[in-house]
């Protein structure tokens, strides 16, 4: 199991993508520029202290959420913790990708000489940068499922609707957004039909947030608005997703947490 620390890092990223909204268009908009020469030690302590344990809290629940699924799926999986890196797809999506390749070189070795074959994603960011990303620019290959294309549930009869947004990366790019309707389905969980949905999904915004909170927020609120259409709860599995569409107010949770509930 690869977590890719996403989960992990979504509440930190919500928190300083707080801070630049709040000084976008501003005056102290000049003055960020300078933030690249505070060591890094002491920026990521800040963003400790300033990020709710509640926040955190959710965060790791998910990821507990997604190893229950696993367990009750009888999928027989490791999780260690010295292996598990940042993917660098952040990096990649910005433009960076010489940086992006350095990175994603140390992690593939890392995992390469641990002898490491077969890896379970939790979220469609690290998912893309290891199945696709990876061998592209490493040259080194992976197995790489997500953790819901091995899930096998007992089916159940819940009687429930949900809005499923799908994320870019599964929807458009990896091509899987099928599988966790699939899954919805099998527990008696109905999905909303709306425009923009599998390979034909709308952004939430969230990858534009360090660039622009603003030109987020916009992207967000369209995305919103239509997810609310059908008035039903929002479901999302991707962390960026999940804490953006969160912004607006409206009802959102993970898939993780709505499946862990009706096992």
């Amino acid at each position: 199991l690869f977590t890719g620390l996403m989960y992990q890092f979504a509440p930190f990223i919500e928190k300083s993508t707080h801070y630049l909204e709040k000084y976008e268009d501003t005056k102290m908009a000049n003055y960020l520029k300078y933030a690249k020469y505070v060591p890094a030690y002491l920026s990521g302590i800040g963003l400790a202290m300033m990020t709710p344990g509640k926040e955190k809290k959710e965060a790791g629940q998910t990821l507990k959420n997604i190893a229950l699924l696993l367990q009750k799926s009888n999928v027989d999986f490791a999780y260690r913790p010295e292996l598990d890196n940042y993917s660098g797809i952040l990096l990649y999506d910005m433009g960076d990708q010489k940086e992006f390749v350095a990175h994603a070189k140390k992690v593939a070795q890392k995992l390469q000489n641990a002898g490491i074959k077969k890896i379970i994603t939790v979220d469609p960011h690290t998912a893309y940068a290891l199945k696709e990303l990876f061998p592209k620019y490493t040259g080194i290959s992976f197995e790489v499922k997500s953790y819901f294309e091995l899930l096998s549930l007992e089916p159940k009869d819940c009687g429930l609707q949900v809005t499923l947004h799908d994320p870019c990366f599964f929807g458009r790019y990896l091509a899987v957004s099928d599988i966790p309707r699939k899954i919805l389905t099998n527990m008696g969980i109905s999905t909303s039909n709306i425009r923009n949905q599998g390979e034909f999904t709308s952004c939430c915004g969230g990858p534009a947030e360090s660039i622009s909170p603003n030109l987020s927020n916009e992207i967000m609120e369209k995305r919103v608005k239509e997810l609310k259409e059908p008035e039903k709860p929002i479901i999302a599995y991707c962390p960026i997703c999940l804490g953006n569409l969160k912004k607006s107010g409206a009802d959102v949770e993970d898939l993780s947490a709505l499946l862990a509930r009706h096992i």
